[in-house]
């Protein structure tokens, strides 16, 4: 069963959710923001962002080996200039773009991440202001970068 806690600021522009640490998470997370993303009316950024929030939720979902009932967290914030999206996770062990070969399955996520984000990195996790268990990994995408894309 997958738990979701949701947490609108209109006025801000700012979406939370909390998911239950659950493979189903990811598409769930992927459908929020694309009804996020056409509630601001920046579908331009659609196909990026949903690619990257794919690879930082399944990232958390796979290797955020943590006890039982801690959630995942994401937070989405759109502006005229940019999108930021975060991606929070009780576990303590920072991620780390990996150099893999040509046949590898897997391992390629943080650097797409790093080839489409306009910026991305990690944080300490916060919860309300406070600093938390775990680690955030965020990224933005410019505004501007997708439209000249289109």
């Amino acid at each position: 069963m997958v738990s979701v806690i949701q947490e609108e600021h209109p006025a801000s522009q700012v979406m939370r959710w909390s998911w239950t640490h659950h493979a189903k998470c990811v598409a769930l997370a992927r459908s929020q923001l694309r009804k996020y993303l056409r509630h601001w009316k920046a579908e331009e950024l659609n196909d990026s962002a949903l690619l990257l929030l794919s690879e930082l939720m399944t990232n958390a979902v796979r290797h955020a080996h943590v006890s039982p009932g801690q959630n995942i967290d994401t937070v989405f914030e759109v502006s005229e200039e940019r999108l930021r999206v975060e991606v929070s996770d009780a576990s303590n062990k920072l991620p780390a773009v990996r150099h893999v070969d040509h046949d590898e399955e897997v391992g390629r996520g943080l650097s797409l991440v790093a080839r489409v984000a306009t910026r991305w990195g990690t944080a300490t996790r916060k919860v309300n202001g406070q600093y938390a268990i775990g680690k955030t990994v965020w990224f933005e995408i410019d505004r501007e970068t997708c439209k000249a894309d289109a």
